[in-house]
This record gives structure tokens, C-alpha cells and sequence, in this order.
């Protein structure tokens, strides 16, 4: 079969939603960019299978790129829904402390939040925070004001339709296959109807749960600068009947991530999760049977849940960069000064807060590609 060769200036590898802010911030620049996306359509993994929650920044270790990037993404975010029309709300979150045992904690939480500059934290004592949502138990919690939830397929829609006003091409069903770093740029090879090579001064490696393979791929790239790759899927349940809460509502964070939470839609709909499950393949069915650990922890902060209420909803799988028994990873924006190959930056590790940041991580592409 015949290989078509074309030349670009940029390769964006993968169209959720921080390959779609990285190819958005190029094409803004006047660089002319190809997007790849495997799936039929952007944004079918980790960018849909999520809480769409805008997160304030107040769990990430301070000098972080994850508390950098989401605070700074959480204000760009913002701005970008108001300009652009996207579905959001800010409706606030309340981080719970649910015996006396847990106060010390909570108190950390808040200092860690102040030192990532979420100057906006509140103190609240059980009566406050009782006094916002009623239907809440808890001896004390945190009110983080600038916490919000997203539309996060109005959000790609958006990324990918000022990104194109801008010049930059979708392929849809064009998965990057292999790869070649030689003097001056990067060669692609996509799957497809049609086998293609690209040949591009830029590669962004924004595949996600597959970036470290398609890292891996790139004939020329030092192996040694390979994470190991890791994979935790996250179980969601969703409630029948409306929730008594207009709010967010978090426990204290626990090993792997921030604990059952009810979060709520735009529609007011709510809904748990996620938990945390190692996991050795991409599989997102959730099993039914999960719920019963979901009802002791949500009975916590909410006793009124009765039983029967939940039901799965749907799974997602974050792409790790650290194990069940590390300490979690920081994002990893891996450069040419990195890596020592010209024109690629890997994106390993981009989950949570991800779709928050996906503004600032795309400016700081540029900066590195700059």
C-alpha cells in the first residue's frame, strides 16, 4: 500500500483536552498544526470520564506543577468560559472533617492552600458549614469559593473550534503508530484508512493513558527518559432523586486521591466517586457490587443517604506515573533540554487537575518550545 508524506510545522498527538488547549495555543501563534486523535472523536478518554470539576489547587504539594498549573489554569479556565460561552458554574466546595481526630488535618489542608496562593479558603466550624448545607454532618470543614464545575464536552468543543478558526486540522481515527527523530524535526506515522508519515518541526506527545507508549515509539528517543507507566481507574455512582446540596462536597484526601466526593452537574444531578482501583488494562465497566463501599463513606458526611439510591454511572482510568504504594507524581512536561531530542515535549502523568490546568499547561508548552 502507497504511504502518503506530508510536512507540518506542529504534531499534537491525542485531542483531549490539554492536546486540544497545546494545539489552540500554537495555532494562536500563526504555527501551522495537525491534530491526531485515535478515537472517532476528541476527547473519549480521561477528558470525559471524570468529575468536570474546576478545582481550586489546594491539595499539590507547594513549588509544584500540579499546584502551579491549577491555580494559575483555574483563573484562565474562567476567563476562557466566559469568552467562549462554555457551560460552567462556580459553586464552591466544602472539604469535611468528620470527627475531631481529623481538625489537625483539615487545618494542614488550609495552610497548604494558602502557601499555593488559594488565598480564598474559609475556615468553618460545624453550625457554618450546617448553616450552607443542612443535610451535611461534619465537626468542621473548609469553604474553597473558587471551586467549580465544567461542561467538559463544551470545553474541548470550544478549544477545538478557536483552534481550527486558527488553522489548526482534526484527524479522527489517526492513531500515531511510530515515530522517527532525525536532525531538524520529527517524522509521524499514523494508522488509518490511509498510512500517512508527517513530517514536523513539533511533536506534542498529549496521548494520556498511551503517552508513555507513544513516547516509546519514537525511533531516537533515550528509553531511560521513560516513566513507567500505571493505571487507576475510578468508579463513579450516580444517585436517584436530587441530592439536598448546591454545593461540592469532599472528605479529607486519602492515598490515591481525594476520596469519595458528591459532586453535582449542571443539571443539579448528583453523583460519587471516584475510588481508586489498580487496574492492568483499559477496561471502564463498573461493577455494581463497588456501591456497598460507597454507602459507609458517603454516610459519613451524608447520613441521610438511604440505601439502594446509587447506581453506576461510569468509570474512568487516570494515566499514572507512580504506583499504588509511591507517593503520587507530579505532571511531568518533558522538553528537548530534558530529553536531548529537538522538537518533541512529552506530556507523562496528566491527570487530575488536568482538565483545571489544561490552559497553563499549554502556555507552558509554548514557553518551552519558545
Amino acid at each position: 500500500m502507497r504511504t502518503e508524506k506530508y510536512e507540518t510545522d506542529v504534531v499534537v498527538i491525542g485531542a483531549g483536552v490539554v492536546g486540544l488547549a497545546c494545539a489552540r495555543e500554537l495555532a494562536r501563534q500563526g504555527r501551522e498544526v495537525v491534530i491526531l486523535e485515535a478515537n472517532r472523536t476528541i476527547g473519549m478518554e480521561t477528558s470525559s470520564r471524570n468529575s468536570e470539576v474546576i478545582h481550586g489547587g489546594l491539595y499539590y504539594p507547594s513549588g509544584s506543577l500540579k499546584a502551579e498549573l491549577c491555580v494559575t489554569g483555574r483563573a484562565l479556565l474562567y476567563e476562557f468560559c466566559g469568552e467562549f460561552g462554555v457551560a460552567h458554574r462556580r459553586c464552591g466546595k466544602l472539604i469535611v472533617a468528620t470527627g475531631q481526630a481529623q481538625h489537625e488535618k483539615l487545618d494542614a489542608l488550609a495552610q497548604q492552600a494558602e502557601r499555593n496562593g488559594v488565598m480564598d479558603i474559609q475556615r468553618l466550624s460545624r453550625d457554618q458549614a450546617r448553616a450552607l448545607e443542612p443535610a451535611l454532618e461534619c465537626t468542621a470543614a473548609l469553604l474553597s469559593p473558587s471551586t467549580g464545575i465544567i461542561d467538559s464536552h463544551a470545553l474541548m468543543q470550544a478549544l477545538l473550534g478557536d483552534a481550527e478558526a486558527h488553522g489548526a486540522q482534526l484527524a479522527v481515527n489517526t492513531s500515531a503508530s511510530a515515530g522517527r527523530a532525525f536532525a531538524g524535526g520529527l517524522e509521524i506515522e499514523t494508522g488509518g484508512e490511509v498510512p500517512t508519515v508527517l513530517a514536523a518541526t513539533t511533536v506534542i506527545n498529549s496521548a494520556g493513558l498511551h503517552a508513555v507508549d507513544a513516547a516509546n515509539r519514537i525511533e531516537g528517543f533515550p528509553r531511560e527518559h521513560l516513566p513507567r507507566a500505571y493505571l487507576a481507574r475510578g468508579n463513579y455512582f450516580q444517585l436517584s432523586g436530587r441530592a439536598p446540596f448546591s454545593r461540592l462536597v469532599y472528605p479529607l484526601p486519602e492515598p490515591g486521591g481525594l476520596g469519595v466526593h458528591l459532586t453535582l452537574d449542571l443539571a443539579g444531578q448528583a453523583r460519587f466517586g471516584p475510588d481508586v482501583e489498580w487496574v492492568d488494562s483499559i477496561d471502564y465497566h463498573v461493577d455494581p457490587v463497588r456501591a456497598d463501599g460507597f454507602y459507609a463513606e458517603i454516610r459519613k458526611y451524608w447520613p441521610a443517604l438511604r440505601d439502594g439510591a446509587l447506581s453506576p454511572a461510569y468509570a474512568g482510568i487516570r494515566p499514572k506515573i507512580s504506583g499504588p504504594d509511591e507517593a503520587a507524581a507530579d505532571f511531568v512536561i518533558q522538553g528537548p533540554s530534558d530529553h536531548g531530542v529537538a522538537g518533541l515535549v512529552n506530556l507523562f502523568g496528566i491527570e487530575s487537575p488536568g482538565l483545571t490546568a489544561s490552559l497553563a499547561i499549554a502556555q507552558a508548552v509554548a514557553r518551552i518550545l519558545r
